[in-house]
């Protein structure tokens, strides 16, 4: 009740003094209040209320962390295949994709082709590179759309997919460069989408982390993304199966720093995802 009274008379003591001056009374007041003298520092004070500071950069990410003595460029792609279809895709992929990779006029190389054993079923993934960078990528995309047998194989191949998508990525200077090996083996690709703005830290933790990952050979490739999804980094990994997988995984806690580095990473992750693949035959990881 007091505070109505108040509110009351706060108002009715406000509408006396409106009416008791006139509008030009009022205007070298509000002249003074918003002029241009002040607005500047009141702008300045309200920003550095909200705005967080940030380290000026030199470079551009992809220019601190990726491979300095290449150029290379990689593309990964996913292909959701029809259940129904998936023995034939396998098929035309073994038939075409490696003369494709044989080719000298192509200035590609296919690094891997699976087919993911766990995580999403039906699932193909192929993993390419551009030696060369983006001029490459052009000249090779330029040249397969007159490749005649490279046009009917993408025909055949669009009525047995679901959906498909694909990222061009560069592969972190401190990872292991993606070369052929013997088999068998069965590989995981660890993908994590990091928050925007962490990839530099992303890169520091893991530059000093792959050092406990190298004693059983099982480190194969390290990339982050360029195009497509943003902030994506994905990880390699070859294991002889599952369980020395798992062997591996846990051996690597019982050395001095890991559990350290992986307290430090894991809050950059937004999201992220395991796929257990089994490579085609003409894959050149086996």
């Amino acid at each position: 009740m007091a505070a109505r009274v108040l509110r009351a008379g706060g108002a009715a003591l406000a509408s006396g003094f409106l009416r008791r001056a006139s509008p030009g009374s009022l205007l070298p007041g509000l002249r003074k209040l918003t002029s241009s003298e002040n607005r500047p520092r009141e702008d300045s004070w309200l920003k550095s209320l909200f705005v967080r500071k940030v380290d000026p950069r030199k470079d551009a990410h992809s220019n601190l962390l990726a491979k300095k003595e290449t150029s290379s460029l990689y593309k990964l792609q996913f292909h959701n295949v029809k259940p129904e279809c998936l023995e034939a895709y396998n098929k035309i992929c073994q038939e075409v994709l490696p003369r494709i990779h044989e080719d000298k006029h192509y200035p590609c190389t296919l690094v891997g082709t699976w087919n993911t054993w766990y995580g999403e079923q039906d699932q193909a993934v192929h993993l390419w590179r551009y030696e060369g960078g983006y001029p490459a990528l052009t000249e090779v995309m330029n040249k397969l759309r007159e490749n005649q047998e490279f046009s009917e194989f993408r025909k055949a191949r669009s009525n047995m997919l679901l959906s498909r998508k694909n990222q061009l990525l560069l592969e972190f200077s401190f990872w292991n460069e993606p070369i052929p090996r013997s088999g068998p083996n069965i590989y995981e690709l660890r993908s994590y989408q990091l928050r925007p703005g962490t990839m530099i830290e992303w890169g520091n933790y893991w530059a000093r982390a792959i050092r406990f990952r190298q004693d059983s050979n099982e480190a194969v490739g390290g990339f982050f993304s360029q195009i497509g999804q943003l902030y994506m980094v994905h990880h390699l990994w070859a294991y002889k199966d599952l369980q020395t997988r798992e062997d591996i995984r846990n051996a690597a806690w019982h050395k001095h720093g890991w559990e350290e580095l992986v307290y430090y990473t894991v809050p950059l992750i937004q999201e992220m995802e395991s796929r257990i693949m089994i490579p085609q035959k003409t894959s050149p990881l086996q």
